[in-house]
């Protein structure tokens, strides 16, 4: 049995979106709606930097549709410390700010790790121990962001694995990229789009990533989000990759 690929794009509030993925005039209090219909996910990566109230949470699940999925990005106050071991407190504070509101269309949560944070294996297994299966009856699925060449070991991808937590599949040229199954999911960001294709992506590229994302979904659901690169251009990659894999 094959998993279910959602794909989507970080955030949507980003002004140089609007006229190119966003209609004219479309008011910006519209916009998530917009977005969730023209997508299957979005990763929030507002909630890095900032803690939203319980009504926006709320607020978000009522404005997209029953089959719709948001990945979180967790907050930095978590994951950016000496001590990894010490993060129950902050971690405590970034889920129960409201992630629950959510209800089923709460996805992998993804604790990102700065390029400077070193693998120091005792350190992560005390944070990958603090984090919850369950939030207020709801299964959560973690994923960890790693940024330094340091985690690209068997030691790292068995810890995760063990604890069946995704590692996070980057396709960027500035990070490592662990293409390993550790999880029940799998969760990847594609940060390389090129702003001078409509798509984001060339042909070949997009059917690599399709046939990619086939291949992931043989072991459980998948989570693609395209972030960075060429922002502007990210949604339209997302629907270019949504099409193709339509096909089948």
């Amino acid at each position: 049995m094959t998993g279910k690929i959602r794909v989507g794009i970080g955030g949507w509030t980003f002004e140089p979106w609007r006229g190119v993925f966003y209609p004219d005039g479309l008011p910006q209090k519209k916009e998530l709606e917009f977005a969730s219909q023209a997508l299957t996910s979005i990763e929030i990566n507002g909630t890095y930097y900032s803690t939203f109230k319980p009504d926006s949470w709320r607020k978000w699940r009522e404005e997209t549709p029953d089959n719709f999925v948001f990945a979180v990005k967790a907050s930095r106050f978590c994951t950016n410390r000496r001590v990894l071991g010490e993060a129950k407190d902050s971690i405590g504070k970034f889920l129960n700010q409201g992630l629950s509101e959510l209800g089923p269309k709460l996805g992998p949560i993804n604790w990102q790790f700065m390029a400077t944070k070193k693998f120091d294996a005792t350190d992560f297994a005390s944070f990958l121990k603090l984090l919850p299966e369950t939030l207020d009856g709801l299964t959560l699925r973690h994923a960890v962001e790693v940024r330094s060449p340091s985690f690209v070991t068997k030691e790292f991808v068995t810890m995760a694995r063990d604890h069946n937590v995704a590692i996070v599949t980057a396709k960027d040229e500035a990070f490592p990229e662990i293409d390993e199954r550790t999880a029940d999911f799998t969760y990847a960001r594609f940060m390389a789009t090129s702003d001078d294709l409509a798509e984001g992506v060339s042909k070949t590229e997009l059917t690599a990533l399709g046939k990619q994302a086939r291949a992931w979904a043989e072991g459980g659901d998948v989570f693609a989000y395209f972030i960075s690169g060429a922002k502007v251009r990210n949604p339209a990659a997302a629907q270019a990759l949504i099409k193709l894999l339509a096909k089948g």
